[in-house]
């Protein structure tokens, strides 16, 4: 049997993602099993785990909006930028305001330009910025493009200021941390770090491990799969006829015109969109080609594709 879906899960701290795509893969049995979005081992939260078919929409759900809830560090830097490293630098953040605090993040929020972090799995050279970090080597790292679309201010104890984050793909917020340290003169680092959302996925959703795990035991654990399709909510959608899934299924294209959008759906070139069959199953993403007038087919899927239940 075919099975293919989306769980939510709350990771807790300790668990690396790897370990948790481990832990789905060894009690599903199912092969094709992967995250769409590392949280470090000491991060807890929504980590996005597919199975199946719906690993082929993990790369759509690491373009999704994230939100994060992060406590950051007056005072004190550290060399991966979090709790779990060596303390490189302390200040005293004592004469540091909330007023301070509230006026030096606006300076992130919008589109900024960030460094990442020596320890993360970004590649130089064909090996992961962390293989250089733990041999003690720097290596010179451009600024990355990345967008903060809001930040709140929560709480402010000294040294501790906790932070709302919702940002786009790539943001590191061990960097914003770090970076906040440094507009304020003080230094910081990451103390903790929740993620809230990933897309339409919320942490007040999400199944915890040991639930996951008592679900596998039950034999109710299809119940908490999420049809592939839930990734992706608000992009267009289209029932197909059966001629029209046939061709999908075959790799043919789609005259622009053959879909039958509404005339507020109006679509722009390289957009995609959600085809479905006749009976409601997932067919295919398709993509508009502007110039030739046509829909393309960008990811066909089997017949099987919605999760099944339990």
């Amino acid at each position: 049997m075919d099975i293919s879906g989306i769980f939510n899960i709350d990771k807790p701290a300790g668990y690396t993602s790897f370990q948790v795509v481990s832990l789905v893969r060894r009690l599903s049995g199912v092969r094709r099993v992967g995250h769409a979005g590392t949280l470090d081992p000491s991060a807890t939260g929504v980590l996005v785990v597919c199975l199946g078919q719906a690993t082929r929409l993990s790369e759509y759900v690491m373009e999704a909006t994230k939100v994060y809830r992060a406590e950051v560090h007056l005072g004190i830097t550290t060399d991966t930028l979090d709790a779990t490293g060596k303390p490189l630098s302390q200040a005293d953040p004592s004469n540091i305001s909330r007023q301070q605090v509230e006026d030096a993040l606006t300076a992130f929020v919008g589109e900024i330009d960030q460094v990442p972090p020596m320890f993360s799995a970004l590649k130089h050279g064909g090996e992961p910025l962390y293989r250089y970090a733990r041999a003690q080597r720097q290596v010179e790292r451009q600024a990355r493009r990345v967008t903060i679309y809001r930040l709140q201010f929560l709480a402010f104890q000294l040294p501790l200021a906790t932070i709302e984050v919702e940002c786009g793909k790539g943001t590191y917020i061990r960097a914003l941390a770090h970076d906040l340290g440094q507009q304020l003169g003080c230094g910081a680092h990451l103390a903790a770090l929740a993620r809230l959302r990933v897309g339409p996925f919320t942490l007040d959703d999400a199944c915890s491990l040991p639930e996951l795990e008592a679900a596998f035991q039950e034999g109710c654990w299809q119940s908490l799969l999420h049809p592939a399709d839930a990734a992706l909510p608000s992009w267009l959608a289209v029932t197909l006829s059966e001629a029209q899934e046939r061709a999908v299924r075959f790799g043919q294209c789609l005259a622009a015109d053959s879909l039958e959008l509404s005339p507020a759906q109006a679509v722009e070139n390289d957009q995609l969109c959600r085809a479905y069959s006749p009976q409601g199953q997932l067919v295919a993403i398709v993509r508009y080609d502007a110039d030739a007038l046509l829909w393309r087919p960008a990811k066909v899927f089997a017949a099987a594709e919605r999760a099944q239940e339990a």
